[in-house]
């Protein structure tokens, strides 16, 4: 998600707002009058709800996918650099161990 655009977060926060406006219109609506207004604000905030959860759900399929190219990558390395990897892996280690015996 951190190559999430401007544009697209923009678009986010601005669908956001307006499932937001129409569910404040809903509970106006629904505390004086339940008549045909009240049905056509409901059925704009169930369209908008469902386009926001599709939305949503392609942002994690994304997140998903640049998850496994990183852990796809990663295991590349350490395969293709096995002796790196173990230095790295015990550097930090130290680090840990250092940091938590400090405690």
């Amino acid at each position: 998600m951190s190559e999430m655009t401007q544009a697209t977060r923009d678009k986010m926060i601005a669908d956001f707002k307006l499932v937001i406006s129409d569910a404040e219109q809903l509970l106006k609506l629904t505390a004086d009058d339940a008549s045909g207004k009240f049905s056509d604000v409901r059925g704009r905030l169930g369209e908008r709800l469902a386009a926001a959860r599709a939305q949503v759900g392609e942002f994690e399929a994304a997140a998903v996918a640049k998850a496994k190219e990183v852990a796809k990558a990663t295991d590349n390395y350490v395969h293709e650099n096995p002796w790196q990897s173990i230095g790295i892996a015990a550097g930090v280690g130290f680090l840990v161990g250092l940091l938590a015996g400090r405690r």
